[in-house]
């Protein structure tokens, strides 16, 4: 029997979804899925989810368990073959908005701050130690399970286990799969393609759609000819705003369509967030504030959702695009598939660093996951990678070394960050986030 270890299982309707789609699966019907949680009502409530869609689209055959707390983590990870990360630490209250209000007080704005800037340091900061937790009781109890990362920052909390254990592990986005079509559709091109082939290689958030063909043809000529025309027409003061202007127009000046959304890309680079440009927010329809915006609709949506969704006795589910079944179906059926997948780079993209973890085609069988062969990357677009790479590795740093200089080097070297703040107000930023979120403790 395979076993399944979803940590984080309180995320009930992500949880549904992965689970769902494995139970939706032939090579999986069968396996033990153990549930993992801090927070007892929200477990027990994807518990009794997941027995009602067991018994609905599954005839009962999967074993549903559930495990509260650190004293059971190590019995629910103990066999596993898989283990899906999807916690998130401190949650939208305290961590979130502290993670935005504090540099607010400096004049740093954000919109989502889970992947780069301060936000994202922060997040690594207080999500890493504890996924190498988990890492360190699977090196005990599953050494041989592969770990499949779903939390963000992707590249510094899938590469916290990939250098911090001898863990198997890959992280796994949504953008990967949807960025050609997105795109496609939002140019008002999807109709017209029939055989529709891409290539992505870069950094998670900040992968590069390399290729873009119909059969061969190329559609770059024709999405750009058209991109430009939409967001000439709505940088115009009476313009109509589009949620996919800054990418637009990354793709005008670097020559590549980036994965991630318009509202994340902002706060990756020093063009668009600027308080000596402020006119750009509005003309390039920026949502600063974002990400807590949407943290206080899901939480009222989920308030909503959750009695339809927990005591719907007659639940249902499709398979969704997720990779997570479809990568333990590959490894337990030996019939190849191709995902989007973060991995360790070891010179796969030969111009970005071999430390960093990179976003790329990977094949997966009963070897596992297995990054593909990119060469280089546009120079261009390596050397922007690099800019959030930086970071990236600086974050890994302070949480390995437990320092707090590495925490100022790492907003220091921040895109975003170091266009707004001189140093000194950096640093000062960094001790005003440790001592609020309560991360004295945790530095030498």
């Amino acid at each position: 029997m395979v076993k399944i270890t979803f940590m984080g299982a309180g995320s009930s309707v992500f949880a549904k979804n992965i689970l769902g789609d494995c139970m939706r699966t032939e090579a999986l019907k069968d396996a033990g899925i153990a549930l993992y949680d801090v927070n007892e009502e929200r477990l027990q409530e994807s518990k009794m989810m997941l027995d009602n869609l067991n018994s609905n689209i599954n005839d009962g055959r999967a074993t549903i368990t559930a495990h509260l707390g650190i004293d059971q983590r190590k019995k629910a990870l103990k066999g596993a073959k898989y283990v899906v990360n999807a916690i998130q630490v401190g949650g939208y209250e305290p961590a979130t908005v502290i993670d935005f209000e504090v540099p607010r007080k400096y004049g740093l704005r954000q919109t989502i701050g889970d992947t780069l800037g301060i936000g994202g340091i922060f997040r690594t900061l207080r999500t890493a130690p504890v996924v190498l937790d988990f890492a360190h009781d699977m090196e005990q109890v599953c050494p041989a399970a592969w770990f499949l990362n779903y939390t963000n920052p992707m590249c510094t909390i899938t590469g916290a286990i990939l250098h911090g254990s001898d863990i198997r592990a890959v992280g796994l986005c949504h953008s990967v799969q949807v960025c050609a079509d997105h795109l496609l559709r939002n140019l008002d091109m999807a109709r017209e393609v029939e055989d529709l082939q891409w290539k992505i290689a870069g950094i998670n958030h900040q992968a590069w759609l390399m290729e873009i063909t119909d059969g061969g043809k190329d559609l770059y000529p024709e999405i750009k000819k058209r991109a430009a025309v939409k967001n000439e027409a709505a940088r115009r003061p009476d313009g109509e705003k589009h949620g996919d202007m800054v990418r637009l127009e990354m793709m005008k000046h670097f020559g590549y369509y980036i994965t991630e959304s318009s509202e994340h890309s902002a706060e990756y680079m020093p063009y668009w967030i600027k308080s000596q440009y402020p006119e750009l927010i509005e003309e390039f329809n920026i949502p600063l504030d974002e990400y807590p915006r949407r943290c206080i609709n899901q939480i009222e949506r989920w308030k909503q959702q959750s009695q339809d969704l927990i005591h719907n006795k007659s639940l249902t589910h499709n398979r969704t695009h997720e990779y997570g079944s479809y990568i333990m179906e590959a490894i337990e059926t030996n019939v190849p598939f191709r995902i989007g997948g973060n991995v360790r780079n070891d010179g796969l993209i030969t111009n970005l660093p071999s430390k960093a973890v990179v976003e790329l085609a990977c094949l997966v069988d009963r070897n596992g996951v297995q990054g593909t062969y990119v060469g280089d990357l546009p120079e261009q677009c390596a050397a922007l990678n690099r800019t959030n790479i930086n970071v990236h590795l600086l974050s890994l740093e302070a949480v390995f070394k437990r320092s707090r200089d590495a925490v100022y080097h790492a907003a220091m070297l921040d895109p975003h960050t170091a266009s707004e703040l001189p140093l000194d107000q950096i640093r000062a930023l960094c001790d005003d986030l440790i001592e609020t979120h309560g991360m004295d403790t945790y530095f030498e």
